[in-house]
């Protein structure tokens, strides 16, 4: 294995001080309004629909109830100090077997923002409930959301209300369940061996 830092010349003194000047810490904080603009802009417009924040890692994030997602990202869109003009992403996480307590809604559905003006990105977390697991359609914000939405929908069995056109998008249309749900029964196919793989030749087992 080559050693990168002996080719260029580095003591070991300059490797702990490269690994000092990049290292992250792995304890997040809550983001800060005054640092975040991000933040502080869904906070003056919508402080109500903030549940939570964290900032981990260079990465921002907050969580929101669902109720004005579509207004909620139209802001950070539209707002000239955010800019979020492309939706990078669109997911959601099942935290049946995640949440330390059951007042935390199941589902999350997970907008992972970009700006093609600022080059910076941002996170928006929707909390879906288990028992109704529906939201509004962000389509109309990026169109590209359709698909992503179609993809959360059938893997998931989070229902994007209004949507144009919500259906399966990888399974097919007869599958029943959702297979990223962590409910999901685990199942296969048995593995083909010598031994249980009926002989083309003579018809032997």
């Amino acid at each position: 294995m080559v050693d990168f830092d002996a080719r260029l010349g580095l003591s070991p003194t300059d490797v702990e001080l490269r690994h000092a000047q990049t290292r992250r810490s792995d304890d997040w904080v809550e983001l800060n309004a005054d640092e975040c603009v991000d933040f502080r802009i869904v906070n003056e417009h919508f402080p109500e629909e903030i549940v939570t924040s964290r900032a981990f890692r260079d990465e921002s994030t907050i969580w929101v109830r669902n109720d004005k997602i579509v207004e909620i990202l139209t802001l950070l869109r539209d707002n000239l100090d955010t800019r979020y003009n492309f939706l990078s992403d669109l997911t959601a996480v099942d935290l049946l077997k995640i949440r330390a307590n059951e007042s935390v809604p199941r589902f999350e559905v997970v907008y992972n923002l970009y700006s093609l003006a600022t080059f910076k990105r941002f996170r928006v977390k929707a909390q879906v409930s288990g028992d109704k697991p529906e939201i509004e359609t962000v389509e109309g914000v990026w169109p590209a959301a359709n698909w992503l939405e179609r993809e959360v929908y059938d893997l998931f069995g989070i229902v994007f209300l209004n949507h144009s056109d919500l259906r399966r998008i990888q399974m097919p249309d007869d599958w029943i369940g959702h297979p990223l749900r962590k409910d999901f029964p685990l199942g296969g196919e048995q593995v083909e061996f010598s031994f249980n793989v009926h002989e083309r030749s003579g018809g032997r087992r």
